[in-house]
């Protein structure tokens, strides 16, 4: 028996999408197979083909509502009577799979599916399977069994034994220190499974004879289904020793110079360090250090934080945030850039990156100002610069006795080398496509010389068929599959835009060098990983990472970093690219494809590389991906990751079950032994 055979065409594609496709922002659609061109502009040629191109979309958007409504009531009508273990978004295929198991069938992972003629054979030869002991309600309605009920019932299960989520379990009052936590646990709370479910009652089983099966009342056949097992784990005792630090509150230290709740932080401090943690990384912020006037710096709550992880015998590690706060994702307090800046910029709002409809984005300056004298007399370089050294000589005493172990050079956009493309203070969702970031009149100035230099002045735009934030690629003219990205002025305006990113890293790095001489720095990368599978990588491009299907636009970045002697430390090392495609199928994204080329583009290049996940994380398996990455199995040169950093420190992480996984990662990372490996 093969699986459900589903046709090469539209018409009978079968999936399931809870949420309807939104509206094209420019009002019309591209179909791929309508005869009409694309213009310079990026619009179809002719009108009567735009209106035929609607057309045909509202018809198949009608016949994909039809197809999700008759899948969704299956799916609903399975979850309520038979209790089948599917997911909200399962797809036809996983609905085939599992009346497939149903029946006896045999379905491999690949979909290859066949009958299993020994299935009837070695369930009569099994020895009797725990129940579920419960009592019948009595307004329960009977199930009607059918006359070979000796038979289990597969994928009917009780509503405590359904699978349950990775989402925080509510949270215990007091830290405890790891002993005095696991003295405080019952025998059942250290089920070594990796799912929590020590938080759900443990069923007693029940020997049962199979001859008196028929006297035993329905609720209590009702057996428990076969779990699948959890892929082997890889046993790191006796692996390189990754250092571990945890990221500390964005607002730690708030405008007024004072550590928040620093009791109750340094009661978490203590519980981290006796977990097996190694530091914290610290955000020093532009716009509260030098809020008030240029070169006016106030440490004074760093210095105070700064002593409190000394105590603990904690390293550090610190961020230079010339970013920011507030707007993006995991983003719960506002620091804005310093109001000396902010005064500047409401008379010359050019100093600030600028998208193509005009709008300003605050977050961070424009590298269009790097070389004016825009910041009262000042570089933007310059300022850079002069707040780098007064936090070296502010804390010198800390980088002579070693504390502060690392700085990281913030260059952009959350802090990362990066354009801020993809706002959502803009109306950004994911996974838009985001929009290019060089519209004040500084950047423009660059891409006209540029223009010029090439001898063909014409160039000197940005592309004017790009989309919009929250376009997809093939919906465009600059992004879609042989699009006007891999042109001739495309490939100029994709290398500028790059190289001004590129260009910006080297000016500032070369300044933190000399700031920070001897001291390890590093810079951050971030993980953009939607749109990877498609041929030009729109969302990397506008973020300026130059980095189409046909060229490693990491290489140049790694080169820079290689001239200073800096870290490159990257996200996403958590993600998997089939959980990614199973929440979002339509963005494309392989984060797992990604963070091997940037490490690979890394290591290559002679550089260490650090890394950070991209959302936050308490499961086995988000942990068991970060060592996987942190230590590549089998890599001939023995590479592995200069250290990691946790995102974030926050009251979920000292959840009971997620702290017992965390402390579990620590000592892998530590190439420690833990007793519950799964093999």
């Amino acid at each position: 028996m093969q699986q459900a055979g589903l046709a090469d065409d539209d018409d009978e594609e079968i999936w399931v999408k809870e949420e309807d496709d939104e509206e094209e922002e420019d009002g019309y659609y591209m179909d791929p197979r309508s005869p009409a061109v694309w213009t310079p502009g990026g619009r179809a040629g002719g009108t009567s083909n735009r209106r035929r191109a609607r057309e045909e979309k509202e018809r198949t958007k009608m016949r994909e509502r039809q197809r999700r409504a008759i899948t969704g009531r299956i799916l609903a009508g399975l979850r309520q009577h038979g209790n089948y273990r599917l997911r909200a978004r399962a797809d036809i295929n996983e609905v085939i799979a599992a009346l497939a198991r149903e029946a006896g069938w045999v379905v491999l992972p690949d979909g290859t599916t066949f009958p299993s003629s020994s299935s009837f054979a070695a369930v009569a030869a099994q020895p009797p399977r725990p129940v579920m002991v419960a009592a019948a309600s009595p307004s329960a309605t009977p199930l009607a069994l059918p006359a070979s009920s000796a038979l289990p019932l597969r994928g009917i299960a009780p509503v405590a034994a359904r699978p349950i989520s990775h989402r925080p379990a509510p949270a215990f009052a007091l830290l405890l220190p790891p002993r005095a936590a696991a003295a405080s646990r019952s025998p059942a709370d250290d089920v070594p499974d990796g799912n929590s479910s020590h938080l759900l009652a443990v069923p007693v089983p029940v020997p049962m004879d199979p001859a008196a099966a028929e006297d035993v009342p329905v609720a209590k056949q009702l057996q428990v289904p076969d779990v699948s097992p959890r892929p082997p784990e890889r046993d790191f005792a006796g692996t390189p020793y990754v250092p571990v630090y945890v990221m500390l509150p964005l607002g730690v230290v708030n405008g007024n110079g004072e550590v928040v709740d620093a009791d109750e932080l340094v009661g978490q401090l203590r519980v981290l360090k006796a977990s097996g943690v190694d530091g914290v990384m610290v955000d020093c912020w532009w716009g509260n250090v030098e809020a008030h006037k240029p070169q006016e710096y106030n440490w004074t709550g760093y210095r105070r934080l700064f002593q409190m992880i000394r105590e603990l015998k904690l390293k550090l590690q610190v961020v230079m945030s010339f970013h920011e706060c507030g707007g993006n994702v995991g983003d719960d307090i506002s620091i804005p850039l310093p109001h000396w800046v902010i005064e500047i910029g409401r008379s010359n709002p050019d100093i600030y990156f600028t998208d193509r409809a005009g709008r300003r984005n605050t977050e961070c300056l424009s590298w269009g100002v790097d070389k004016e004298r825009v910041l009262q007399g000042r570089t933007a370089v310059e300022v850079y610069f002069d707040f780098m050294r007064s936090f070296r000589v502010e804390f010198d005493e800390y980088f002579e006795d070693g504390i502060i172990s690392e700085i990281e050079i913030g260059l952009g956009a959350c802090g990362e080398l990066r354009y801020p493309s993809y706002p959502a203070k803009h109306g950004w969702k994911y996974p838009g496509i985001g929009e290019f970031q060089c519209y004040d009149r500084y950047l423009q100035k660059s891409l006209r010389k540029a223009a010029e230099a090439r001898g063909h002045t014409i160039w000197a735009r940005g592309p004017d068929n790009a989309g919009h934030y929250n376009s997809e690629p093939n919906l465009t003219g600059f992004f879609c599959d042989g699009g006007d990205y891999d042109s001739y002025y495309g490939r100029f305006f994709l290398s500028w835009y790059s190289q001004a990113l590129v260009d910006h890293a080297d000016r500032v790095l070369m300044l933190a060098r000399l700031a920070f001489e001897g001291t390890n720095i590093a810079v951050k990368v971030s993980g953009v990983h939607w749109w990877y599978k498609t041929a030009s990588h729109a969302a990397e491009l506008t973020a300026g990472f130059y980095n189409p299907c046909n060229r490693d636009g990491y290489a140049p970045i790694a080169a820079v970093l290689k001239k200073y002697d800096a870290a490159l430390n990257f996200t996403c090392v958590e993600l998997r690219t089939m959980d990614q495609h199973e929440v979002y199928p339509e963005a494309f994204a392989d984060p797992e494809g990604l963070v091997w080329q940037v490490l690979n583009a890394a290591w290559d290049a002679g550089i260490q590389v650090a890394s950070e996940n991209a959302l936050p994380c308490y499961d086995r398996d988000g942990f068991n991906k970060i060592l996987e990455n942190a230590k590549p199995l089998n890599d001939p040169d023995g590479r592995h990751l200069l250290g990691f950093t946790y995102l974030r420190l926050g009251k979920d992480l000292f959840e009971r079950p997620n702290f017992f996984e965390f402390e579990r990662f620590i000592k892998r990372m530590h190439g420690e032994a833990v007793l519950d490996l799964q093999v």
